[in-house]
């Protein structure tokens, strides 16, 4: 049985029906509804969602991920094209791009979500664009096509700690996965990442992990979040964490230097991303404070 801070919401409320809506009009994917996602109901009421692009049946087969795995159908190539129409329709202040693993694709599908991401940028410039990638194999040139189009945000999730990633992500890796982050960030981006809690992780390798995201991942948004298991034929929970336990996470991670950390049962690496925006426009801020000359 889950503990009582696991419960969710109904998805009810007016926003939630009229972005339901929309986005059945549109015929847009979304991450919400393919993962069953528990922050659906909140998350769509806030007018917030997380697009998925490039189709959704994925090449690969995480053990914790309810998507669709199977051999993809061929790319739209108008789908940039009608993702960012949709989304100025949508006037939304922060959207998460995600998509499926395209292994199937010589660049991972690289160049087709760079263009959704310059699209959405031309369409929607008062919009921030996050985006939640996966790791191309760590192809430089793939990752390159990425970073120039200059998300304000790139998401890519470590998930679990080094010991369970076979089982966990079996066709990823953990170094992988630190590389995509790292490069990320060397080339100028806000680099984000998260962990799902309940897998049957150590405090210890919780720790090595945070560090190693801090350290060589040069990550500086976080999210940590207990894993939930969307079919008996997933990935069993080992595992459920008290809302203190994520508190102290939050601490150790803020004391390990990261800028923002989402931490609770619910968090997903999307949820109330939306709330990055007031982070963000600090940031500028801050960073505009310090490039003025003192007198």
């Amino acid at each position: 049985m889950k503990p009582r801070w696991l419960k969710s919401q109904i998805p009810s409320g007016k926003n939630y029906h009229q972005l339901k809506g929309l986005l059945s009009e549109l015929n847009l994917h979304t991450v919400c509804e393919e993962a069953k996602c528990p922050n659906i109901a909140d998350c769509w009421q806030r007018s917030t969602a997380t697009i998925m692009i490039m189709g959704d049946i994925c090449t690969r087969s995480c053990g914790f991920c309810a998507v669709k795995t199977g051999k993809p159908l061929r790319l739209d190539e108008e789908e940039p094209q009608h993702v960012a129409e949709a989304l100025s329709r949508l006037k939304l202040k922060h959207v998460v791009i995600t998509s499926v693993d395209r292994d199937d694709l010589p660049d991972g599908g690289a160049r087709h979500f760079a263009k959704t991401i310059w699209m959405v940028k031309e369409k929607c410039p008062e919009t921030k664009v996050e985006v939640l990638i996966p790791d191309f194999k760590g192809q430089k040139r793939a990752l390159e096509m990425i970073f120039n189009a200059e998300p304000d945000v790139l998401n890519h999730n470590l998930e679990t700690v080094a010991s369970l990633q076979k089982q966990v992500r079996p066709q990823a890796s953990y170094d992988t996965s630190l590389l995509v982050l790292s490069e990320a960030a060397n080339a100028g981006l806000m680099a984000k990442s998260g962990l799902m809690l309940g897998l049957g992780e150590s405090n210890e390798e919780i720790q090595q992990a945070l560090q190693d995201l801090r350290e060589r991942g040069q990550v500086s948004i976080l999210t940590l979040g207990q894993y939930l298991r969307p079919t008996p034929k997933h990935l069993e929970i080992k595992k459920y964490y008290h809302p203190e336990e994520f508190e102290h996470w939050k601490e150790y991670a803020l004391n390990l230097g990261f800028q923002y950390v989402a931490s609770a049962p619910m968090v997903r690496s999307s949820y109330h991303a939306d709330s990055l925006t007031f982070f963000l426009n600090a940031q500028k801020e801050s960073h505009k404070e310090k490039s003025i000359p003192s007198s």
